[in-house]
């Protein structure tokens, strides 16, 4: 167990105590010496009695904190000890005698600085980054506004048994109460037919100056991720969940009031499993699925030459854009929550990677310039505003969601992650993120990854895309971002911090102290 979680298990009235600490800008060794002493005092608060307890994994959590404050102090005392017994027997001329408790004092006094150091660095959760620093201009009807929806009835999986996606480990009914649910808080409507009109008419509104909702014959595209496929067939891989994409075409259906036949459900680079397909063909047999080969059933995907351009040349560039992208009116972004090597996550702005021209075998692509923060921290351009910039990607999407019912640490592999934080409590998240910026939601997606899978690969300055898109107009990195080679530069794409903190999960506008993002929590169940 890594520091980040050790410290997320411990009582809340410690965990107060050290942000608060933080807050006033404590220096992290004083802060290590508050966490140590308060876990002390509680372990023997709760062991003393009754030692029984020793084998908790509460108190199992605070036992190492405990020995190593334990360690600290018997170095520092011992460090303190030697040099003052080396010094008299100096003095009596016993130089041996002395030599030795010389030896034994730098080799406590080394024990104590590399314990120190280490506890130290631990004690200092902030990372790289600071809490509630807004960049960026806010968007939505709700400006900055992220609507998480959780339901812990949701998912059942034990993560041994059968496939994730079973029928027997999801229940449907609860899902399409979870995306009705998420988009109430979003747009504060609760009717799902209105909250869609609301939605439509606010882009509408905001990107075309045209005070309408959907109209008849307008078409929509809903990306979705499929990156962990290698055929058609199904497998247990962490993909877009099917139950989710049902509830999805359902509500666009039967509530947005959309035909069918003018909705398409794509990853045009990927392929359209057997789990997906099957579930929502049956339910709605008009609705267009495509995928980068198609056959049994699904359409072949087909690409616009020279549609999608980058605002900064690098080698294997891939320019042609999904036609259903480029022919949609409209475009719902479904991400997934899960990391990604090289970029610390995959959330909505790297979905669209999925809409370009790329292979459908992911070793021949390019994640090179521009995919991948610099690791010493260096600012640098990035792919994501190109994409979310782009006039028929971001350009046209008037929703994005982040899939976080299962999610994963990886990028691929089976969900292995139940989460420890609050509310989750060792369970899956159960959870749906709904937001009308995808820069915003992407931050909050970010902060949850981080918080959960601290020692996921590449996390450090995972946030730095974020900072480009929020800042496109005048990004760190100095970038000019024009992704239709147009002359027109990219303006701020949406607004990004992080919280103040895991337990209380507040964003500026929570805490009526700025304008940046508004995290609305809903228990759906």
């Amino acid at each position: 167990m890594n520091q980040e979680e050790r410290f997320q298990k411990l009582p809340a009235w410690i965990k107060r105590t050290v942000i608060f600490l933080k807050k006033i800008h404590v220096p992290g060794k004083i802060v290590y010496i508050s966490i140590s002493v308060m876990a002390t005092i509680w372990f023997l608060i709760r062991v003393i009695p009754k030692p029984s307890r020793a084998t908790y994994p509460c108190m199992q959590v605070v036992a190492p904190i405990m020995s190593s404050f334990v360690i600290w102090i018997l170095a520092l005392s011992g460090a303190a000890f030697a040099f003052k017994k080396a010094k008299h027997k100096l003095f009596e001329a016993k130089y041996f005698a002395a030599g030795l408790f010389l030896i034994l004092g730098i080799g406590a006094t080394v024990i104590f600085s590399a314990q120190s150091a280490k506890e130290t660095k631990a004690a200092n959760l902030e990372i790289w980054y600071k809490p509630n620093i807004p960049l960026g201009v806010a968007k939505g009807m709700f400006p900055g506004r992220v609507a998480w929806g959780h339901n812990t009835n949701i998912a059942s999986w034990d993560g041994e048994t059968g496939f994730w996606w079973e029928d027997r480990f999801n229940n449907q009914a609860e899902t399409d109460k979870l995306l009705s649910q998420t988009l109430f808080s979003l747009t504060e409507i609760q009717n799902e037919k209105k909250s869609w009109d609301a939605l439509f008419r606010f882009f509408n509104k905001t990107k075309r100056n045209s005070d309408t909702g959907y109209q008849a014959g307008q078409k929509v595209a809903v990306k979705i991720n499929l990156n962990n496929t290698y055929s058609q067939e199904s497998n247990n891989e962490i993909n877009a969940n099917p139950f989710l994409v049902l509830s999805l075409i359902k509500s666009l259906v039967n509530e947005a009031g959309i035909k069918q036949e003018n909705i398409t459900v794509t990853d045009p680079s990927r392929f359209f499993t057997n789990n997906v397909y099957d579930k929502c063909h049956a339910a709605f047999p008009n609705v267009h699925y495509v995928d980068h080969n198609g056959g049994n059933g699904r359409e072949k995907s087909t690409f616009v030459e020279n549609g999608f351009q980058y605002s900064f040349d690098f080698d294997r560039q891939t320019r042609g854009l999904a036609t259903s992208m480029a022919e949609a009116d409209y475009i719902i972004d479904m991400a997934l929550l899960k990391g990604h090597v090289s970029q610390g996550v995959t959330l909505c702005a790297k979905n669209f990677f999925g809409c370009t021209s790329i292979e459908d075998d992911w070793h021949k692509n390019a994640h090179c310039s521009g995919f991948s923060q610099n690791r010493e921290g260096k600012r640098q351009y990035s792919v994501y505003p190109d994409f979310m910039g782009h006039k028929d990607l971001g350009g046209k999407t008037m929703l994005f969601l982040i899939d976080g019912i299962y999610s994963n640490k990886f990028v691929d592999r089976v969900p292995a992650f139940k989460w420890k934080l609050t509310p989750f409590n060792n369970n899956w998240p159960g959870s749906l993120f709904a937001s009308q910026d995808g820069v915003a939601i992407d931050a909050v997606g970010l902060d949850f990854a981080i918080t959960e899978w601290p020692d996921a690969p590449d996390m450090k300055y995972s946030d730095y895309y974020l900072e480009e898109m929020a800042l496109a107009d005048n990004p760190p990195s100095g970038t000019v971002y024009d992704p239709e080679r147009d002359g027109t530069k990219l303006t701020s794409l949406g607004v990004t911090e992080h919280w103040n903190n895991p337990i209380d999960k507040k964003y500026s506008r929570n805490l009526k102290k700025g304008t940046g993002i508004e995290l609305v929590y809903k228990k759906v169940n």
